[in-house]
């Protein structure tokens, strides 16, 4: 069975839900999956169904701000419509996030999860498409797609979103994100260098727990080549981390991993009405 686009706790103050999703059918026939990106399903069967995923950063325009309220309330209504109509059980996961104050050059973060690139270009098209819509620019937007790691530890570990090669939010109360690329002379080496390097690189984000980490890949779809996705309800575990993974032997192999996003979880109501 495929894995689940699983929807997560919600803020206790949200006034809007995200339903519980149950899994999606698997995909049948067509050309195999591939061998060097595709792997079993824990425990055997068939291979993960992979995830498109896609965090678009929004930045509203001075002008809707100084609309009437009663104006803007009704461009909020539409846009959060949008969001909640699209919510499908086991196909499509919407989540909402606010940068007001983390960030200078976008006020909020719409982070979402599906099986289709039609679907995620639909969803979007109709998101700018709404009379909010009509007051947004999107400084940043990264779309990325998940599939199992070459690189697995000893044990299934939930900080490892990676290594389950699907994409489970875990309703923490914040999530840090970043583009990611490596050097080439990284993909010259052997895999069995790589692994070893990937090692001590795995140890040490094992060793804070309270910090989960979504790795998804873009390689030809995008810019970059992987999005890193950090959820922690401890922003403090994720400032100790970076730094120790700094000192890694790995991190030399690093030719770029910004911009960082800093994002509050919130509901959709909550991330527009912190627009002002």
């Amino acid at each position: 069975m495929a894995e689940t686009v699983t929807a997560p706790e919600t803020p206790t103050n949200a006034a809007h839900t995200v339903t519980p999703v149950t899994a999606a059918p698997a995909v049948t026939g067509g050309r195999p999956a591939s061998s060097y990106g595709a792997a079993p399903a824990a425990h055997g069967g068939p291979p993960v169904k992979r995830q498109i995923v896609a965090f678009s950063f929004y930045k509203v325009l001075p002008e809707w701000k100084r609309l009437p309220a009663a104006e803007k309330a009704a461009m909020k209504a539409a846009f959060i419509e949008v969001i909640e109509r699209w919510n499908k059980p086991g196909e499509f996961l919407t989540l909402t996030y606010s940068t007001v104050g983390t960030r200078g050059d976008v006020d909020m973060c719409v982070w979402s999860i599906c099986y289709s690139v039609e679907e995620m270009n639909r969803m979007r098209s109709e998101l700018l498409a709404s009379p909010l819509g009509g007051y947004l620019e999107t400084p940043h937007s990264f779309l990325s797609m998940t599939k199992r790691s070459q690189y697995q530890i000893d044990r299934e570990d939930e900080s490892e979103g990676e290594g389950r090669g699907a994409i489970r939010p875990g309703g923490h109360k914040y999530i840090f994100v970043y583009p990611f690329w490596k050097t080439r002379p990284w993909y010259l080496l052997s895999l069995e260098e790589r692994r070893r390097l990937m090692e001590e690189h795995i140890r040490v984000g094992l060793a804070y727990p309270r910090v989960k980490l979504n790795t998804t890949y873009s390689f030809g779809i995008d810019d970059q080549e992987f999005v890193v996705a950090f959820e922690t309800n401890f922003p403090e575990d994720f400032v100790d981390l970076v730094q120790q993974l700094r000192e890694t032997e790995i991190s030399m192999y690093t030719l770029k991993d910004f911009p960082i996003f800093s994002c509050v979880r919130v509901t959709p109501a909550d991330m527009l009405d912190r627009l002002g």
